[in-house]
């Protein structure tokens, strides 16, 4: 529980109202209570604040709502996701090597850390204070993982490869998959090892089923910050800069050099040794085959600005009555030119 008060304070917003409510947690607008604090960050849903039943709601400055206490902050979103985090999100302590975990003797854990029953940590492992391994993940040989990571279950972390601080894997992520490289050998396929690692910098999250291949030589890069949604493909010897996220089934093949804050739309691919920018959006279903600059709203294959890729869709549907007038036309093309050779 928290005062109002207690919350500006969190996210340094202004109230308007009783500062002295309490909030017990967050809830949707349309299902909030007594007791609850909920927030409005698209317009759209102003209208319900009428018949809203929240003991308070965040909102963008300049809206009106008077019978309501207001929690106003410049990022309602944020601010809701501070909040969220501070009323409701649980906060574990470290529990140690619990009984059923097998952690090579080699193996380093923090005092404060806890690894749960059925994980598996190889030789020369190095795990950071109040990180937490979840039942089923498997970190092979000479893996480093920082401070207060989060492995859910069933994630694997390949030999070599290092996570920074407050890295979460959810279940089923794989960190350092052989990356896909064969050599041709007349109707077969050498497969080259792959003997390179991959490293996650800080506050990385990798989605569920997610999977970022190793190096080939030297290392597939995580910049600080990235967000990889579920069934994100990454290849080997890639490089995503800071702060880039990238939507469920996206794809980026090996050797690409991704810049800082990009966004990937679902299903979204970047092609083989490419350069993408900094600044970068591209829409869901997006293709890269050539370069990016930086700076620019993409979408479609092949990749066009935006607004362009719009006024493209919007005559697809029409393609076939166009069709069928040109037919016409070149019908009647055909007619007077038969005419004037009469003539």
């Amino acid at each position: 529980m928290a005062t109002l008060r207690q919350l500006a304070e969190l996210i340094e917003g202004r109230i308007q109202g009783n500062a002295d409510t309490e909030i017990l947690r967050v809830m949707p607008i349309d299902q909030a209570r007594v007791g609850d604090i909920t927030f409005v960050s698209n317009p759209k849903y102003l209208p319900l604040l009428k018949s809203c039943q929240a003991s308070a709601v965040i909102v963008a400055p300049g809206v009106e709502a008077p019978d309501s206490n207001l929690l106003i902050s410049t990022n309602p979103y944020l601010a809701f996701a501070k909040i969220l985090t501070f009323l409701q999100a649980a906060s574990p302590s470290g529990k140690g090597v619990m009984a059923g975990a097998l952690v090579a003797d080699s193996a380093e854990v923090h005092p404060s850390a806890t690894v749960c029953p059925g994980a598996c940590l190889g030789e020369r492992v190095r795990v950071g204070a109040d990180t937490i391994i979840h039942s089923g993940t498997v970190l092979y040989d000479d893996v480093v993982v920082g401070r207060d990571c989060l492995l859910h279950a069933q994630s694997v972390v390949r030999e070599g490869c290092r996570l920074g601080n407050r890295v979460i894997l959810q279940p089923s992520a794989v960190i350092g998959s052989d990356g896909f490289g064969f050599a041709p050998d007349g109707e077969r396929y050498y497969k080259i090892p792959q003997v390179g690692i991959v490293v996650l910098e800080d506050d990385v999250e990798i989605g569920a089923c997610s999977c970022v291949d190793r190096a080939a030589l030297g290392e597939t890069r995580i910049g600080r910050g990235t967000k990889l949604d579920n069934l994100v493909q990454i290849g080997h010897n890639v490089v995503v800069g800071e702060d880039c996220i990238i939507v469920a089934q996206g794809g980026i093949a090996g050797s690409s050099k991704i810049g800082k804050h990009c966004t990937f739309g679902g299903q979204a691919a970047i092609a083989g040794h490419l350069k993408v920018g900094d600044n970068v959006m591209i829409g869901g279903r997006g293709g890269a085959t050539g370069d990016v600059a930086s700076n620019q709203v993409l979408s479609g294959l092949p990749l066009m600005p935006h607004k362009q890729w719009l006024r493209a869709t919007m005559t697809i549907p029409k393609l076939p009555e166009m069709r069928k007038e040109m037919q016409q036309l070149k019908k009647r093309l055909d007619e007077l030119e038969a005419l004037m050779k009469e003539n």
